[in-house]
């Protein structure tokens, strides 16, 4: 029988990647239609019974642990992530693939070699993995940012906000603008608790810089800074953070 493959990730354009490296990689292998969120992955895993799923750990909707854990002992889990090494120990203990952002065409090969034996025995428990992941993260009291050649110590009270550039995340302050490697994604999760919210699929603001929450003339809504004269966007999916303002 050929092993049906679902990819469920809010990226369309990394969709497009891992749909054309897997044809090549596992020809024999139907690919089913791709989702873009949680519930459209979980409406075509029950319509069409996957053997395999890509999944993203963070997307709107059901994340990819919550989706993961509706599919009992029928469906392999290979989850891509941004997560850091650290946290990717998780899926080492626990035996399951993962494919870090953005994805290596050779560790994919691997994981599909790996795939083709799995299929043929039933899943693994997911719990170990999701344990692990669901566990808080500390935020960091500083960053550690380049600026060209140069690494700036930032201190965590001094960030104005993060934006997601290219493959890297801008770290905004009053008096300077640096670039780390840690997806914002990642820095969303980490610093909820820290008085970071995620108002944009692009960004992340600390809560005590924001002056004000204004809609324009066509409705979208927009957020002005203190120390700062830039103005972010809010989306339609985080303006719910903002109806007490």
């Amino acid at each position: 029988m050929k092993p049906r493959i679902l990819i469920a990730d809010d990226e369309p354009l990394l969709r497009a990647e891992l749909r054309g490296l897997l044809g090549a990689l596992w020809p024999e292998a139907e690919l089913l239609p791709d989702a873009a969120d949680g519930f459209e992955a979980l409406h075509l895993a029950r319509e069409l019974a996957p053997d395999v799923a890509l999944l993203d750990i963070r997307m709107p909707g059901l994340d990819g642990l919550q989706l993961a854990a509706t599919f009992g002992s029928r469906t392999h889990v290979v989850f891509v992530t941004a997560y850091n090494e650290h946290a990717l120990a998780a899926f080492e203990q626990g035996a399951h693939d993962y494919l870090l952002k953005p994805v290596d065409a050779a560790r994919l090969e691997r994981t599909v070699a790996r795939l083709r034996e799995r299929v043929k025995q039933p899943p693994r428990p997911l719990d170990h993995v999701t344990a692990a992941l669901r566990a808080p993260k500390a935020a960091p009291s500083w960053i550690q940012a380049s600026v060209g050649s140069t690494v700036h110590f930032i201190e965590l009270s001094d960030i104005l906000f993060f934006s997601a550039e290219d493959k890297y995340t801008r770290v905004v302050t009053p008096q300077l603008e640096a670039h780390i490697r840690t997806p914002l994604r990642e820095l969303a999760e980490t610093l909820e608790d820290a008085g970071f919210w995620q108002v944009h699929r692009g960004y992340v603001v600390a809560v005590k810089r924001i002056a004000a929450a204004a809609r324009d003339a066509d409705g979208a809504m927009w957020l002005a800074l203190r120390g700062h004269q830039a103005r972010l966007p809010v989306s339609q999916r985080f303006q719910h953070r903002f109806k007490g303002m």
